[in-house]
């Protein structure tokens, strides 16, 4: 499987802060919400972008905000088409990331394992 190139980084940062402005800017779907751009995966042939976003509301609001960025997306990408000085730009495919949700989960497992071992040594000693 070939790397993406230097090249390939640049286009998806770029389709990134655009998209980022224009969510900003110029949408106004109140689904969308307070949407996060975390990420731009364009793919080997610049066909294809995976647009990795976050938002500030729950899980069943994730799932309207990526149903609203993907009925947004041919003007997303025509916009962007504006925008960019490449021949081409690819299609946008939504997805959610879950990265920031399954961190607090750790951070809250790695809270409790703390709190357990704690509360062991503390039960220890006063066995002593």
């Amino acid at each position: 499987m070939k790397k993406h190139s230097a090249r390939h980084h640049r286009i998806g940062d770029q389709i990134q802060r655009e998209l980022a402005e224009l969510l900003r800017e110029q949408i106004k779907d109140p689904r969308i919400g307070l949407v996060t751009i975390t990420a731009v995966d364009v793919s080997n042939d610049l066909s294809h972008a995976k647009v990795y976003f976050t938002n500030m509301g729950d899980v069943s609001g994730a799932e309207n905000a990526e149903q609203a960025l993907a009925r947004t997306a041919g003007f997303l990408r025509s916009e962007i088409a504006h925008r960019l000085s490449s021949f081409t730009v690819p299609q946008l495919h939504f997805i959610y990331d879950r990265s920031t949700e399954r961190g607090m989960e750790m951070s809250r497992l790695i809270d409790e394992a703390i709190r357990g071992q704690e509360s062991e040594i503390r039960d220890q000693k006063s066995d002593a």
